[in-house]
């Protein structure tokens, strides 16, 4: 049987698929690992912790009993938003660890920015802004923080290209990783902006040359490798892309005005477009594809599910502890949620645990409950924070239909978020379109995996936008959404209002802690 192999590297664990002709999953593996965070705000990973779990997922798809190793016709490879990339020297032996998306160190090399770059001639070329979420800023605290190193560095690989690297001995970087570093990328050319890599002072030799398609081959896998994992040896190694435009693409999102939600730890709600405005401050890069034409625009926020989490374990022990071991806290939480009306009798939560993402790009931004009484139990609060992570979600969806997209009628959602009957309603009724979710695992390595299939001409992505079962989960309820209509307003002052005193604590607890 003739299959291909998907492959996500996360930031949390690595996931391999394999898939048949009609993108049904014959197996599956992951592997979990974790972060260093040596300093607070920074994060780092080595890219040898990515590779021993690309092979080992590998390896442990391919000994699945449907699966015929000898039959796979190519891979492909999607990774986390990888930041500053991997610094490898000549030898293209890595020199530092990855800098990757949550890393925050770079906050001075975007003051830096702000005060010596023309911004708005920094997102007519690239369609991006400054903040410490791009690679670019992180690139440059390299340059300043790590001189050695720096010096030492021949090219800054994103997690795929290293891998892809590793995989086929060929460097290259796709359209959409580039894409998403910011700053030195330039959107309509498709290409690296000298202009910008200058003014920026970053060197265009420590870009890697080659710049391909998501859906491109890079190269064919290694014979020595191939030998190894059991593989025919050439087969394509397809370039791949960033993973959130990959599991948009395992959702459906074929065409402009596809756009879904991923809810998981954090939310990302994502876009497929013609053209982009960074003043709407959203990210936007190629989609993986089509990627000539099409982009991919995005807005999330960091604490969605991450929010709710913090929410059981900070205030729910008491039900955790009736749930029992095999019983589940959210099925004692839902029931009387659900019963409430919109707006949790009048309490609102703004979600910026770990500050905020797009479209405010605040580091110091900080969560609250507002309207909270002696009446509210936790419920209640439950409610509310289900409630101001949707906000959120509304929030960038408006950014984004600023651009004029006309977006599709309804909303795909997908990730953790769709085990909760009551979100999705809540859902529903905050962005007023019916809520879809797929009864599949849709993740990024199925995405690569489609991606894959089509580059060896095994399935064609184009003939439907719906790569699993579709089920209609919730549709808006007139009065909830009015009522919605008029907290979102609300919940829309709360960010400017309260910015000032956000501030004033952060740099309060910033001095405490030294």
């Amino acid at each position: 049987m003739e299959t291909v192999i998907g492959i996500d590297i996360g930031t949390q664990s690595t996931k391999a698929v394999v898939i048949d002709r009609q993108g049904r999953i014959l197996a599956e593996h992951g592997q979990g690992y974790r972060v260093d965070t040596p300093r607070p705000l920074w994060a780092e990973q080595w890219p040898n912790v990515w590779w021993e779990a690309v092979l080992n997922c590998i390896r442990a798809c391919l000994e699945a009993s449907e699966v015929d190793p000898r039959g796979v016709k190519g891979l492909c490879v999607s990774s986390l938003y990888g930041g500053s990339g991997i610094p490898v020297d000549a030898e293209i032996q890595p020199v530092h660890p990855c800098l990757i998306w949550m890393d925050r160190r770079a906050e001075a090399q975007v003051q830096w920015v702000k005060e010596h770059i023309d911004l708005t001639r920094l997102g007519s070329v690239t369609g991006n802004g400054v903040d410490s979420y791009y690679g670019f800023t992180k690139m440059m605290w390299l340059k300043a923080e790590r001189p050695e190193i720096w010096k030492r560095t021949r090219y800054l690989l994103p997690p795929n290209s290293y891998i892809n690297y590793r995989l086929s001995g060929e460097i290259a970087i796709d359209h959409s990783s580039a894409g998403n570093i910011g700053g030195v990328y330039d959107l309509a050319a498709r290409d690296w902006s000298t202009e910008m890599l200058e003014a920026l002072g970053l060197e265009q030799d420590k870009m890697p040359s080659r710049l391909v398609d998501s859906g491109a081959t890079v190269g064919g896998l290694l014979p020595a490798l191939a030998d190894e994992l059991g593989l025919p040896a050439g087969i394509p190694v397809i370039a791949g892309g960033v993973d959130a435009a990959m599991a948009t693409l395992a959702a459906g999102a074929t065409r402009p005005g596809n756009h879904v939600a991923m809810i998981g730890t954090s939310m990302c709600w994502g876009v497929i477009n013609q053209h982009v405005d960074a003043d709407q401050g959203l990210i936007s890069m190629p989609h993986v594809l089509n990627g000539d034409r099409d982009l991919y625009t995005f807005g999330g926020a960091l604490t969605a599910g991450a929010s709710v989490s913090w929410f059981v374990d900070t205030l729910c022990g008491e039900d955790r502890a009736a749930a029992g071991e095999h019983g589940s806290v959210y099925d004692r939480l839902e029931p009387p949620a659900r019963e409430l009306p919109p707006g949790a009798d009048g309490l609102l939560f703004l979600p910026y645990l770990m500050g905020e993402r797009s479209p405010v790009w605040d580091a110091r931004a900080s969560a609250c409950f507002i309207g909270l009484s002696l009446y509210h139990r936790r419920p209640h609060l439950y409610r509310a924070v289900l409630e101001g992570v949707t906000f959120a979600l509304r929030h960038n969806m408006e950014a984004g239909s600023q651009q004029g997209e006309v977006l599709d009628p309804y909303l795909v959602v997908v990730g953790g978020a769709t085990r909760s009957n009551l979100w999705m309603q809540i859902i529903a009724d905050v962005t007023q379109l019916p809520v879809y979710t797929y009864r599949e695992d849709v993740e990024a390595a199925l995405g690569a995996g489609l991606l894959a299939g089509q580059a060896v001409d095994l399935l064609d992505i184009s003939a439907t936008n719906r790569h699993g079962n579709l089920d209609e989960r919730a549709t808006p309820d007139p009065q909830a959404a009015a009522r919605y209509d008029e907290l979102f307003a609300l919940y829309c002052q709360l960010y400017p209002t309260l910015k000032p005193i956000m501030h004033r604590l952060s740099d309060a607890g910033a001095m405490t802690a030294h």
